[in-house]
């Protein structure tokens, strides 16, 4: 279709969709004005994140361009969340599936559908729509899968390398205070019966997660690594380096026959709206996957190079989001050499002669690491690593005599003995530049007692060296001429990850990096169009944004505190006059000596007005532990014009195991 016969489109907010246990969900729907006439394929994203105020901006740029071109684009609210009726449970559930696959099979029995439906979505609506597609529902015929995972254990956001992930705690906040919003007072007149009966099931969603503190079956539900020859649709996948999740777009695109790959140097967002630039035309790209495997129209989709990948130039280090230089490579799979670099004496990486090194870093270590998953706000992404490799055994190489494209995953090889029976390791890959800068490549951590397995962890053995090999996550990066690579490796990464219950020494007596390198790109292999979209969210800004992140130390106490605080701001729907806003709030606090002084809390705030009526919730949790014990508390909040109408308290005292 050209762009001159784009066809004009309706907006309907509240298309409701009656599931099999009379549950109504809330879709919002973009398609064309007579699609009743001249049917068109219907492209869901399924989600717990409010169609009518939460995902707007997003929605708004891409829903109302791809409808105009003959798509039917549909946001679901999930049960129990935005405009739908029902209740919140968990992530991923198997009801949120059955649900995902009642509406596919829904939207392809309508008139205004072609009968073919496809499915989209970035984080939670990039694992649901992998995760619905294992589940096979017939009008399924593919689905783009944006920055997720194939792993809810492995790779997800509670656990990485058997390590807990602090933003489990964060996460799981984030998540109740979204879910405990009420709909919108304008679209439901029983608004405060559903508000109620939503507040009073709201799950303290860490708890379910860190019950589970090992790769069981509470994990293996919905992750498609289990079997991947169960996705028949079509699968294109997207990723961004400066994303937590770096590692599905390879392993899609090497497990499921046909299926793409497009990894640009992003942190968690659309393509076509993320940061670092270069942007891409990510519209453009999805409706020629649309186009092919939704209406049958020859695109070409089918001989695209398996795994496109931006190979970013090395860049000063740097908390905020810059444009990266770079070239788009045409295959970014992990083809060339694999070079192996021993860890040598005195710290010198890539000679011979055997290494001995004690580590045994303060807790604080790993301030300099970023946040786990950034999404373009603040000062989120990795710092200079010089302060982190001060509490850190450090193996560097020589200048570089020609640049170095590091493409794939590298993997660090170690012989490791520890003087405690649990522990943890971090390692980090370093560029160092020539007056000193270190900018992080790529990292990973592994919980010792994992070594052999999530499923089944073991203690180590009290000072007895061990072989280890941990992997780190996939890159694609160039290190000029002249500069130099190391490798850092350190026994604590806060706050990244919990620390675990003791410190300890570990000792290492051999080990090598393999890092995989390929031919040098001195070009573009591929390029994409210009991002567009349509005009986007027209908004009223009532309150601006704002981020603020701060280290605080107590020179008393001894205690080093993070302080992480991003107001979203507040703005008012242009179109329908709704108003919302949110404030996050982190403190991180742990002393350099004491892993069991780790505490982490969160408090959000969020903020719901339709005409005279003021709605907010207030969510507040904590963490800490013991030598044995998770600590766990909780605090849900919700007022109406500033009277409290609900509160809730919750407690939970969880085992540690191996953790």
């Amino acid at each position: 279709m050209s762009e001159q016969g784009l066809r004009e489109i309706i907006d309907i907010p509240d298309l409701g969709i009656v599931m099999s246990d009379g549950v109504r969900l809330s879709a919002r729907v973009w398609m064309p004005i007579d699609a009743g006439e001249d049917p068109v394929p219907a492209v869901l994203e399924h989600l717990p994140y409010r169609k009518r105020d939460g995902t707007c901006a997003r929605d708004e740029i891409s829903h109302p361009w791809m409808a105009a071109r003959g798509y039917a684009m549909v946001r679901v609210d999930m049960r129990g969340n935005g405009d739908s009726y029902g209740h919140m449970e968990d992530e991923y559930t198997q009801q949120e599936l059955e649900d995902a696959c009642e509406v596919i099979h829904w939207l392809a029995a309508q008139d205004w559908c072609s009968g073919t439906v496809g499915m989209q979505g970035i984080s939670w609506g990039g694992f649901n729509c992998l995760q619905t597609a294992y589940l096979q529902p017939e009008p399924l015929k593919a689905v783009i899968s944006i920055c997720s995972t194939v792993d809810r254990f492995a790779d997800d956001i509670h656990y990485k390398g058997g390590c807990l992930l602090n933003e489990n705690l964060a996460w799981s906040s984030t998540m109740w205070a979204y879910s405990s919003r009420p709909p919108d007072p304008a679209l439901r007149e029983d608004w405060r019966e559903i508000w109620m009966e939503r507040l009073k099931s709201e799950p303290f969603l860490i708890a379910n997660w860190l019950k589970h503190q090992r790769r069981d079956s509470f994990w293996m539900h919905g992750s498609v690594c289990e079997d991947f020859s169960r996705i028949k649709a079509k699968v294109l996948a997207i990723g961004g380096w400066a994303d937590g999740y770096k590692n599905a777009v390879p392993a899609l695109i090497e497990n499921i026959e046909g299926a793409k790959g497009i990894t640009g140097p992003w942190v968690h967002l659309y393509p076509h709206i993320a940061t670092p630039e270069p942007r891409i035309g990510f519209l453009q790209e999805a409706k020629r996957w649309w186009d092919k495997w939704l209406k049958g129209i020859e695109t070409g989709v089918e001989s695209d190079p398996a795994f496109r990948g931006y190979l970013m130039e090395g860049y000063r280090p740097s908390r905020f989001n810059a444009p990266r230089e770079g070239v788009w490579l045409a295959d970014a799979t992990s083809g060339g050499e694999i070079c192996e670099y021993p860890l040598g004496p005195d710290g010198r990486l890539g000679s011979e002669g055997g290494t001995h090194v004690e580590i045994a870093s303060p807790q604080h270590c790993g301030l300099g690491g970023g946040e786990y998953y950034a999404i373009g706000r603040g000062p989120e992404l990795s710092d200079d690593q010089r302060v982190d490799d001060l509490y850190s055994a450090v193996w560097t190489g020589p200048a570089l005599a020609h640049s170095v494209d590091i493409v794939g995953r590298p993997k660090l090889r170690l012989t490791l003995a520890s003087e405690t029976a649990q522990g943890q390791i971090c390692v980090r890959l370093n560029h160092v530049h020539p007056d000193g800068a270190r900018t992080r490549i790529s990292f990973g951590v592994l919980n010792l007692t994992h070594r052999e397995s999530s499923e089944a962890p073991e203690e180590m053995p009290l000072g007895k060296p061990v072989e280890l090999e941990i992997e780190l996550d996939h890159i694609a990066y160039r290190v000029p001429e002249g500069h130099r690579i190391a490798v850092a490796v350190s026994t604590a990464y806060w706050p990244l990850i919990w620390p675990s219950p003791e410190a300890g020494r570990v000792t290492v007596s051999g080990g090598a990096l393999l890092l995989p390198e390929r031919a040098l790109a001195d070009a573009d292999e591929w390029s994409f169009e210009e991002a567009t979209g349509a005009d986007g969210w027209q908004t009223e800004e009532l309150r601006a944004p704002r981020n603020e992140k701060r280290e605080i130390t107590d020179h008393e106490t001894g205690l080093i505190t993070l302080i992480i605080n991003d107001d979203f701001g507040k703005r008012r729907d242009s179109a329908h006059g709704l108003v919302s806003g949110g404030v996050s709030r982190e403190t991180w606090v742990i002393h350099p000596d004491d892993p069991l002084s780790a505490r982490g809390s969160t408090h959000w705030t969020e903020e719901t007005e339709r005409d005279d009526i003021i709605l907010r919730t207030e969510t507040f949790a904590e963490m800490k532990s013991d030598l044995n014990t998770f600590y766990l508390s909780g605090r849900l909040e919700a007022y109406e014009n500033n009277v409290l109408i609900y509160e809730c308290d919750v407690e939970e005292a969880i085992a540690r195991d191996m953790m």
